[in-house]
């Protein structure tokens, strides 16, 4: 598939051998860490031009828009890139659980340390 993302963009980002790299979303309005998902350059793309969270689903092999199904959204506010460019922050407004597991975070079951 053709990617629809900024060329000067694409150039930064660095992939693993899938052509994707991680996206960690932040909620706005309370700091905390939402859930890690997958992205490419088209997912990338389309959370850039739509500001609604868009992954790609390695099992699925397919996009997926955050709460297309579930009605669970992400309004995207900020996409930021790492230093290393191998890793998206989004940051977003979430409606309703952002884990599918069906609570608020991914990372509120087990505090290891």
């Amino acid at each position: 598939m053709s990617s629809s993302l900024n060329p000067e963009i694409a150039a930064r980002l660095k992939r693993n051998e899938d052509g994707l790299f991680a996206a960690v979303v932040q909620e706005k309005s309370t700091g905390a860490v939402l859930m890690m998902a997958w992205m490419d350059d088209e997912a990338l793309a389309r959370t850039l031009a739509t500001r609604k969270a868009t992954y790609f689903s390695r099992s699925r092999n397919q996009y997926w828009v955050k709460g297309e199904t579930s009605g669970h959204t992400q309004y995207v506010h900020e996409v930021r890139l790492d230093c290393d460019g191998d890793t998206v922050l989004l940051v977003v407004d979430q409606v309703g659980a952002a884990c599918h597991t069906g609570t608020h975070t991914c990372f509120d079951t087990d505090v290891l340390l």
